[in-house]
């Protein structure tokens, strides 16, 4: 009796999702754990199995194992405010990606935290493994609304292998998975190339304890801002394929310090792509992003002119080199993302902090980012914007419902939600082509060509040099002017922001 109410205590009023042979399993599993006297399984006892959702007709209004088979997925809602629910399991490991996201999205309806059984090939099923141990939380991943974007390995291996790759901003969230992935494709040698130290260290040791002396890695401590250091790197290493992650990227630290977004993005991207060409590499992979299409700061602006220096270099046909650009929207977990902000803060029992309720944006794993980047150069004929199709932007505000809700808690009852307001140069939504871009189909159904804006070489060289002079005597004023005369779809975040708004507020 004593083991009995204890469990009864702590356990939640549970609702199954799935009444076929997982559902069945974990009822197995619960009920027999809870009937044990020698039970000592803690995790089992947070389940009292209460209701059962399931789409087959044939079960409706049945039980299963003394558990009533209550409604359909679409019901979920109702039945969890008829049963007083606490928690949800998601027990159908066969469904796909769309089927799971949009029975999660339901479950979201019903703001109660969830839980589910991974895919069927992520199962461990022998006799040792228990399927309730393998519950887990719902991952950030899968409120993406898209399949993981999948990619032919054949086309990057033929790319890197026997190649020697260097990777500026090689230790920061994209450049290191960059290094990774290059490892796997047995490269003839890697070269990492940042300025922070202990990024450089950590992504070297890793290297080192998986693959020892079987891949040839050099790790050095450089600017990409030191044009002398950079042309001695590419004279004495000679590499063949240079991809180019070193950048500023946090929007509001930019507007504060606009001239190191310049001076490293801008100028440290002319060092390394102009060296690119005069070295011969084969290939140059510009990284940037969705903010750098009409950029409302300095960061976004100084991407695009990134973005237009490898076209300018592209048109100028000098050399062997091949320019590219990769375009794409935020990766989830990368330094300055909002996911580990997000986490911090619940951890640690703050307020989570989102600056506007209407803010959107497009989200992919780093993993994806970096096999966009390595199939687009593997693809690339030089002088393209490569631009991956995200699926649907996902509203900040509820990505963090969403994961406070993977906590177990309640979003604004256990963990208030405070809205800040936008910060400097922050847009309400991304985009990921400009007005004057097109879109051309690749091999890859996911990812799409953007149709170039001409350079005008003359004015663009000095243009550059302006922008260039300015930042190096860190006059501000003259700066920013000289980057809304290079980037003539800079502009204010009120601007684009007013219009925004207005616009959807029109639509509804």
């Amino acid at each position: 009796m004593e083991l009995e109410n204890k469990i009864e205590s702590c356990a939640k009023r549970t609702m199954i999702i799935g009444g076929g042979v997982a559902g069945t399993m974990l009822l197995n599993e619960i009920f027999n754990a809870q009937r044990s006297p020698y039970t000592d399984d803690k995790y089992s006892a947070q389940f009292d199995p209460v209701c059962i959702i399931d789409n087959d007709p044939a079960k409706l209004g049945k039980e299963i194992l003394g558990v009533k088979v209550v409604g359909r997925s679409e019901e979920i809602v109702k039945y969890a405010h008829e049963y007083k629910i606490e928690q949800l399991i998601l027990a159908i490991p066969s469904l796909t990606s769309d089927e799971r996201k949009a029975i999660i999205d339901i479950c979201n309806e019903t703001k109660l935290p969830l839980k589910i059984v991974p895919f069927i090939g992520n199962l461990i099923l022998d006799d040792s493994s228990s399927l309730l141990g393998q519950v887990r939380d719902i991952k950030v991943e899968e409120l993406l609304g898209r399949n993981p974007i999948k990619f032919d390995n054949k086309d990057i291996r033929e790319f890197i292998s026997g190649k020697i790759c260097m990777v500026t901003g090689g230790g920061g969230s994209i450049g290191s998975e960059l290094v990774r992935q290059i490892a796997r494709y047995s490269p003839k040698r890697i070269i990492i190339v940042d300025i922070y130290e202990n990024n450089a260290y950590e992504i070297q040791q890793e290297l080192v304890m998986e693959y020892g002396s079987e891949l040839d890695l050099v790790t050095l401590i450089a600017s990409v801002r030191d044009y002398f250091r950079m042309n001695q790197i590419f004279e004495r290493y000679k590499p063949q394929i240079v991809f180019h992650a070193a950048a500023h990227k946090h929007v509001p630290l930019m507007e504060s310090s606009p001239m190191e977004a310049i001076k490293n993005n801008v100028i440290g991207t002319f060092n390394v792509a102009t060296l690119a060409q005069f070295h011969d590499v084969q290939k140059f992979v510009m990284i940037s992003t969705d903010k750098a299409v009409n950029p409302t700061n300095a960061m976004g602006a100084s991407k695009r002119c990134c973005e237009m220096i490898v076209q300018y270099l592209s048109q100028q046909h000098e050399g062997k080199t091949e320019f590219v650009t990769t375009r794409f929207g935020n990766v989830l977990g990368s330094n300055g993302s909002v996911i580990p902000l997000f986490k911090r803060q619940i951890e640690q029992g703050k307020p989570v902090t989102v600056t506007h309720e209407d803010i959107i944006r497009y989200f992919m794993t780093i993993p994806e980012a970096v096999s966009l980047v390595m199939e687009a150069a593997a693809i690339a004929n030089g002088g393209e914007i490569f631009v991956l199709d995200m699926g649907q932007p996902v509203k900040i505000v509820t990505l963090a419902e969403n994961l406070i809700r993977m906590y177990g808690k309640v979003p604004y009852k256990d963990v208030p939600i405070v809205f800040t307001g936008l910060r400097p140069g922050e847009k309400i939504k991304e985009e990921l082509l400009m007005m004057e871009e097109g879109l051309q189909k690749t091999s890859n159904k996911l990812i799409f060509i953007g149709k170039q804006i001409d350079i005008d070489e003359d004015h663009f060289a000095s243009r550059l040099k302006k922008l260039r002079d300015a930042a190096q005597l860190n006059d501000e004023d003259v700066a920013i002017q000289a980057l809304h005369e290079m980037v003539p779809t800079f502009i204010t975040p009120a601007e684009f922001n007013g219009r925004i708004l207005n616009t959807e507020g029109s639509d509804k």
